[in-house]
């Protein structure tokens, strides 16, 4: 009898979620912020040093330097700047959707320390004078633009004027950012165009308290001027050590690209789940329209700023979520293949799978973490929404599809139709026959994964020692990211070639040490140079380019220090990731399946970074982002077949010999093959409509993803498992008996002699 309550019960809420998804997810996307790498942008490090002599950085002043340069971000009326300290001198600045990026840049570097000197650089006055909101923008007699300060007080100023008035020449030099030793009024007045601001003649003593500075000033310049004295002079020095701009084409066009791949990608994965699994599969594709969903909606709570390699660790979560519906729906139609009722098939099925999932989803969580904790930026982004995919993934794929297939099955609609799971009826074992799901047949049965285990060392040392022979002599393309110089992004209304792109920039006395093409319609090149620009070379380089090309390049520079430390970071991220797994898979499993993974781990990063240095492919923090995702995601598949390996050996209870051994690794990689066959497909198709369709700006970390699941799956299957083999014979030739199964103490309230 079909409980039909159970069914209505379940279009009730799919009906009610989809409404709900329906009516909230405009306000949602319209209410997500967007990096500055979506909607245009700068970001810049400061190295904070002292403004004189004896100061100390200390906490104190980098929070009120930090709050000095926002009160100046409000004066660019930028919403929602994100201002971080970081470390004991430094603070990373991030404006999203500024307009006049040069502006904006000016406004932040400059100190604004306003001082009134007499022709002899003597301070007669400073910016501790100037009443507090006490600067406007005016125009003077004859209608140009002007600067009026009001002043404390009229008496100093009385008292300043009387000393210019008796002094030769009488002058009241205005300065802004005056240097002590550098600077004086004799050396800028011979100039064409002097530095300080103006230089009035006094002639009569003033008894006010208003101050008119007039100089060859725009409208906009002397706003400008009179916002930042309004904002407070910087209590320290800046110094930009690291610097990235993206100019709002760039954002834009990045945007709909990678939007693009990912709505390719994730219709593709729809369609495979419902070909391949039939109805689970369509509750799959309700569980994984939930799941970004709920991704979308967390990060905009979190308030978080998606970025673009952000949207990336979106679109490839919808690949990794698809990985626990997949183990639950093997492990459903193996039970059903057993004999099982659908009901009990779906019992034992969700049950026995919540391991695997559970220990797959921690792994990557721990590399994601470490990503997170020793990222910076948009790869921090990157992690942050690898982390929330994750976790979302694990709620929706466990606990929502659970429900919902639930619904069906204890309806009892689904009973005797396996076809549904699309199990064939002769492929079910009759329950009587008293068959075990770990003595399944397979189509992979004839494959033998100890014997070929030789063949596979030879083919990865073969690849591994090529890779390092070439490493050495190539060595890796690395960005400006780990070592310095600056790079150079050119977006153009019209085809670019290298000559075109090359005198451009010779105009500016620039050198490329390449140029690289892309684009369809061959509109976008990249140069890079091992200098590193001023902020006043960017600003001149950004204008130009836009009246040449037609929108404003993107521009990052990165300083010699700020480059070592992020090659340093990563080489450390890689080595606490690797650490964390060992002990993970150590404690859950066994110290033989430990150390067989993390030597599959280190061979798959090895061959991206072989792969990156042979091709010459650009290796950039995004790259090492792609690394540490493998790493997570390549531990997932091995540890789906040492949960199985598990099982078998468990089931054995005692391995004696080799043949035990090899027969546990070989059952237990063809029972799992499909499955690790299928949840690297599921990625993969991700992966590869960010390569085709996505924005080159993430091209490279798409590809070395791609590598590296490629790479991931072969040593899962192929160099984990026959590497475990290999210990575990070891191990037996030692201890003659391996023991698989605690037996349990057996207890007597009988005496004991």
């Amino acid at each position: 009898m079909v409980k039909r309550s159970r069914i209505l019960a379940f279009l009730l809420i799919v009906v009610l979620l989809g409404s709900t998804m329906g009516v909230t997810v405009k306000g949602i996307l319209n209410n997500i912020k967007l990096g500055l790498d979506l909607q245009g942008g700068f970001e810049v490090l400061y190295e904070v040093q002292p403004a004189k002599k004896g100061q100390k950085i200390d906490k104190d002043i980098l929070a009120s330097t930090a709050k000095a340069l926002d009160k100046r971000i409000n004066v660019l009326g930028v919403s929602e700047p994100n201002i971080q300290i970081e470390g004991t001198n430094r603070i990373r600045v991030q404006l999203a959707g500024v307009e006049d990026q040069n502006q904006a840049r000016e406004i932040l570097s400059t100190q604004a320390n306003l001082s009134f000197r007499d022709a002899n650089d003597r301070l007669m006055m400073d910016g501790t004078d100037l009443k507090e909101g006490g600067a406007k923008q005016t125009f003077d007699e004859n209608g140009k633009p002007s600067v009026s300060l009001t002043l404390k007080s009229a008496d100093k100023f009385k008292t300043v004027t009387q000393e210019i008035v008796n002094s030769s020449p009488n002058v009241l030099v205005i300065w802004l950012d005056f240097i002590e030793g550098k600077d004086s009024f004799k050396a800028e007045a011979a100039k064409q165009d002097p530095k300080y601001l103006s230089a009035p003649t006094v002639n009569q003593v003033f008894n006010q308290n208003t101050v008119s500075i007039v100089g060859n000033f725009t409208a906009e310049e002397a706003q400008t001027l009179a916002s930042l004295l309004n904002a407070g002079a910087l209590p320290v020095k800046l110094k930009e050590v690291y610097s990235t701009s993206v100019g709002a084409s760039f954002g834009e066009q990045a945007l709909n690209e990678t939007i693009l791949a990912g709505i390719i990608g994730i219709a593709i994965i729809y369609l495979f789940m419902l070909v391949y699994y039939r109805f689970p599969g369509f509750i799959a594709t309700i569980t994984l329209s939930l799941y970004i969903y709920l991704v979308l909606l967390i990060f905009d709570w979190m308030n978080g700023v998606l970025t673009l390699p952000g949207i990336a660790a979106l679109i490839l979560g919808v690949g990794m979520a698809v990985d626990a519906n997949i183990i639950t729906y093997e492990r459903i139609r193996e039970e059903i293949k057993v004999g099982k009722s659908i009901k009990s098939a779906f019992q034992a099925g969700s049950k026995n799978s919540f391991s695997s999932i559970l220990d797959a989803n921690l792994t990557t969580i721990l590399a994601a973490g470490v990503l997170f904790f020793y990222g910076t930026s948009s790869v921090k982004g990157f992690a942050t929404m690898l982390l929330v995919s994750i976790l979302l993934s694990f709620v929706t794929a466990v606990f929502a599809s659970r429900l919902f297939l639930g619904f069906w099955v204890n309806s009892g609609f689904l009973n005797k139709k396996p076809g549904w799971f699309a199990v064939k009826k002769s492929a079910i074992k009759d329950i009587a026959e008293n068959f075990d799901t770990l003595d399944l047949p397979t189509r992979f049965d004839k494959l033998d994964f100890v014997k070929g285990r030789r063949v596979f060392f030879i083919i990865s040392g073969a690849l591994l020692t090529v890779g390092l022979v070439l490493l050495l002599v190539f060595r890796l393309n690395l960005s400006i990211d780990f070592s310095k110089g600056t790079r150079i992004e050119v977006l153009s209304n019209n085809p670019l070639t290298t000559q075109t792109v090359e005198t451009a920039l010779n105009k500016h006395h620039i050198t490329p040490d390449d140029i690289v093409i892309s684009g369809d319609k061959k509109e976008i090149a990249s140069a890079r140079t091992k200098d590193v620009l001023s902020k006043d070379e960017i600003a001149k380089l950004k204008s130009d380019f836009k009246q040449e090309f037609g929108s404003e390049p993107n521009v990052s520079t990165v300083s010699p220090t700020v480059g070592k430390e992020l090659a340093k970071n990563a080489f450390i991220s890689l080595i606490i990731a690797s650490i964390g797994i060992i002990l993970y898979v150590t404690i859950r499993f066994e110290w033989a399946m430990a150390v067989s993974a993390i030597v599959s781990l280190l061979h798959d990063a090895f061959f991206m970074v072989a792969f990156f240095s042979i091709t010459r492919l650009e290796v950039d923090l995004t790259f090492i982002a792609a690394v540490l995702t493998i790493v997570g995601y390549s531990i997932n598949d091995t540890i789906v077949t040492f949960d199985r390996m598990r099982e078998n050996m468990q089931k054995k209870k005692r391995l004696k010999t080799n043949q035990d051994i090899a027969d546990v690794l070989n059952v237990s990689i063809r029972q799992t093959l499909t499955r690790s066959v299928n949840t690297v497909f599921t990625v993969l198709v991700t992966v590869v409509a960010m390569i085709i369709f996505g924005s080159p700006s993430i091209q490279n970390f798409s590809i070395a993803l791609f590598v590296g699941l490629i790479t991931g799956v072969y040593s899962s299957i192929c160099v984990a498992g026959p590497l475990w083999y290999v210990f575990k014979t070891r191990e037996l030739k030692k201890k003659g008996v391996i023991k698989t199964v605690k037996e349990k103490r057996k207890y007597s309230d009988q005496p004991q002699v």
